[in-house]
């Protein structure tokens, strides 16, 4: 989360109603490869060597992450030759690592627009890689088509002191929900942007919302997402209809991970 953005305007406040957070669990930190066994697809987006957001793959090429994260502070998008997708990052190492070769923000997305209302709808973004990250290694996760008030939900994300591993919270809530947003009582901090917020089908988990701003300044934790199907399949017709002119090189690269970096890319607004 690339420092603080824009309040959300009053229309947007005034779409969420004052509610009681359910009890939220804990976070726990994936620090072993046996803790990691499931969550491959979720890793870290660097995104140049002074910021990151949280993202995961949904197809062997493709990751999921927040919009705002390829745009930098004056809202002009970044290149994708400076995205890296870093699978399953933790304590300096990583499941697969990934250049990106093109990426497409969400139609409708305005970087310059804050947390409006239609920003918090729009905010995603679909990177591409330069290589696939092989399915054996790091299965992708599908997408969640539901979602109602009172789930139980879990996140995991990367985030401000706590980059170099990924946090897992096993369970939170989903308090709201009303026109292509969702409110949940997740534990999320700067760098979360992007997170997957996971729900229960069947025997796996699957990608109900992903995180694209909150308050976690708070006792009360409050954080913000979307629909995700409508948008993710928008965003799939656009990178097939694309012309393929970006190319990255293709080789790993290690990035450092210290508290010198940056969280990157997360708008999170105060109430």
């Amino acid at each position: 989360m690339r420092g603080l953005h824009s309040l959300l305007p009053l229309v947007l406040v005034a779409l969420f109603p004052v509610c009681a957070m359910a009890q939220t669990s804990s976070l726990i930190r994936l620090t072993d490869r046996d803790d990691l066994f499931g969550w491959e697809a979720v890793g870290r987006v660097d995104i140049g060597k002074d910021g990151f957001c949280t993202g995961v793959l949904i197809a062997p090429d493709q990751v999921l992450t927040a919009a705002h994260c390829v745009y930098d502070q004056h809202g002009a998008p970044v290149e994708a030759a400076t995205l890296r997708f870093r699978a399953g990052l933790r304590d300096g190492v990583v499941i697969a690592e990934r250049g990106v070769a093109r990426y497409a923000a969400a139609t409708g997305y305005d970087p310059r627009d804050g947390m409006s209302a239609e920003n918090v709808r729009r905010d995603v973004a679909l990177l591409e890689l330069a290589e696939p990250i092989q399915s054996a290694v790091a299965a992708p996760f599908r997408l969640h088509g539901g979602g109602t008030s009172g789930q139980r939900v879990s996140v995991v994300s990367y985030g401000a002191n706590r980059d170099k591993a990924p946090s897992w919270q096993r369970d939170c809530g989903l308090t709201w929900r009303h026109e292509g947003i969702m409110q949940f009582d997740c534990n999320v901090i700067f760098g979360s942007s992007g997170a997957p917020v996971f729900a229960r089908d069947g025997t796996r988990a699957r990608i109900l919302s992903l995180i694209s701003g909150g308050n976690w300044d708070t006792e009360d934790k409050v954080a913000y997402g979307m629909d995700l199907p409508s948008v993710v399949d928008d965003l799939k017709r656009r990178l097939r209809a694309a012309p393929s002119t970006i190319t990255v090189n293709k080789g790993f690269r290690r990035v450092g991970v210290g508290s010198g970096r940056r969280a990157s890319g997360a708008k999170f607004a105060k109430p």
